[in-house]
């Protein structure tokens, strides 16, 4: 799509000049400004604000993911870092006896969040708020994550799950 100052302006409402003061940085635009602008190139204000990236897809490669351990719970990330990102998901192996929520493990998560956990191999116990789950191989289970919560493996193998958090859900 092709524009002049003038064609955007009369498609979005949003003046010439305010369009010109955004487009050499000299303004920021209010969201309505910015709703306005996406409307009138006939984006949504999600793909507008997404303009200047230049990946749209992010891989994120099996020998490049970020690891970390924590005694017996070994982490690997799998979805790669990125800005505005509002779920993660994450690979997890706890060795027997092992338990997530350690004191060095992260603090729980923000206000909202929701966590689906998918049981790969052996078996895993959710203990959330006090009330405990046990779970086997391809079980899943979904909770909120921003309460009290462990996992524990009080198996004799190693267990693997996947963790799907998703941060900002609103409770309904």
């Amino acid at each position: 799509m092709s524009l002049s100052l003038r064609d955007l302006a009369d498609r979005s409402g949003v003046s010439a000049q305010m369009l010109s003061q955004v487009e050499r940085g000299e303004t920021s635009p209010t969201l309505a400004v910015a709703a306005k602008i996406a409307a009138g190139l006939e984006l949504t204000l999600s793909q507008l604000l997404r303009l200047d990236e230049g990946r749209h897809v992010a891989v994120s490669r099996a020998a490049e993911r970020r690891q970390s351990r924590r005694g017996g719970h070994r982490i690997e990330e799998l979805t790669p870092p990125l800005p505005g990102q509002r779920a993660d998901v994450s690979l997890h192996v706890l060795d027997p006896g092992a338990t997530t929520g350690g004191a060095s493990d992260p603090p729980m998560h923000e206000p909202g969040s929701r966590e689906t956990a998918v049981v790969l191999t052996g078996t895993l116990a959710l203990v959330h708020e006090g009330v405990r789950t046990e779970l086997e191989e391809g079980d899943s289970v979904t909770f909120d994550a921003d309460l009290p919560h462990h996992f524990e493996n009080e198996g004799t193998e190693p267990t693997r799950f996947i963790a799907v958090i998703a941060a900002g859900l609103r409770r309904s």
